[in-house]
């Protein structure tokens, strides 16, 4: 099968508004190219070795959805030119560029690979990809990750995020949903801090990467990976609930959170670019939540929020 591979240039504060244009389109892989984040890596020593070269800084930001060349492409194709003309009309200062080629699966699965090295993120994770070797230490917890073609490397800044909070959050037996789980990395270190997780996600190739991921780090015994969206699939209440998404998709979630989320339970909302920050924080307050902690890193922010009669425990 054939794929259109749209690369969409685009200012910085733009990424998360164009991710959602492919999203909408029924992409079922988007990745965002950001040097500024790709250079806090490079100089940091987050990553060991790299060959990427000098990283240039540009303001702005590459983001690519995949679409499959059959009978439905056209349609798309015009239906995505509407949305980053609208775009432009509400942004008039952005940067805003196309570029689309047509690509085989096989080579969609595999061209990243190159940008995916061994990661440590906050106090003990250590992120391995399966085609990589590493030389752990005593405390390490390692996540040995092929994302394959859905998100989430933990690399990028929404994940790790949501990684370092997870290390405070997460004890024995806490019951975590999350919500969008892509490849699966976020229910992994869940589980491997204890956690009993139910992952969710509506897109058929993440839940089948998520699955593997999950029997590779053994833990399909503390992880059920499911298709679906959290109305259709989740019963009962979690202690924790994850969504690394995006702003829109949040804000969508909220009405459902309370059938979900225990009276002390937790809320992990990440995806969200610094500028959509309020929009998101008005509407856990319009819901009866209230933001204990917010983190920030290279423009992606994640709020921590509990009920509000629960805020001050």
């Amino acid at each position: 099968m054939n794929w259109r591979e749209i690369g969409v240039t685009v200012s910085s504060a733009g990424e998360e508004a164009v991710a959602d244009l492919f999203y909408q389109l029924g992409c079922p892989g988007v990745s965002i190219e950001d040097p500024e984040l790709l250079r806090s890596y490079v100089e940091s020593g987050t990553w060991d070795y790299h060959d990427f070269g000098e990283v240039a800084l540009t303001g702005t930001s590459v983001v690519k959805g995949y679409i499959c060349e059959d009978e439905e492409l056209q349609a798309k194709l015009r239906q995505l030119d509407e949305g980053l003309k609208e775009l432009l009309r509400s942004f008039p200062d952005w940067v805003l560029q196309v570029k689309g080629l047509t690509v085989q699966e096989e080579d969609w699965a595999t061209s990243w690979k190159a940008y995916f090295k061994p990661t440590r993120i906050g106090q003990r994770f250590l992120i391995k990809p399966t085609w990589e070797d590493v030389v752990p230490i005593p405390t390490d917890i390692i996540l040995e990750l092929d994302p394959g073609m859905a998100f989430g490397t933990g690399t990028h800044a929404t994940t790790s995020l949501c990684l370092e909070a997870l290390e405070e959050i997460v004890r024995p037996r806490t019951r975590v949903f999350d919500l969008g789980t892509g490849s699966g990395i976020l229910a992994i270190a869940a589980a491997k801090l204890g956690a009993q997780v139910e992952a969710i996600d509506l897109d058929s190739v993440a839940v089948k990467v998520a699955q593997e991921n999950v029997e590779l780090n053994q833990v399909a015994d503390q992880v059920r990976v499911q298709k679906g969206d959290l109305g259709s699939v989740l019963t009962g209440q979690a202690d924790l609930v994850i969504a690394n998404i995006i702003a829109d998709v949040i804000l969508m979630l909220l009405p459902d959170l309370k059938r979900i989320l225990k009276d002390d339970g937790e809320f992990l909302a990440s995806g969200i670019i610094e500028h959509r920050s309020p929009d998101v924080e008005e509407g856990m307050r319009e819901h009866g939540l209230e933001v204990i902690e917010k983190r920030e890193d290279s423009g992606w922010v994640l709020l921590r929020a509990r009920w509000q009669r629960h805020a001050s425990l």
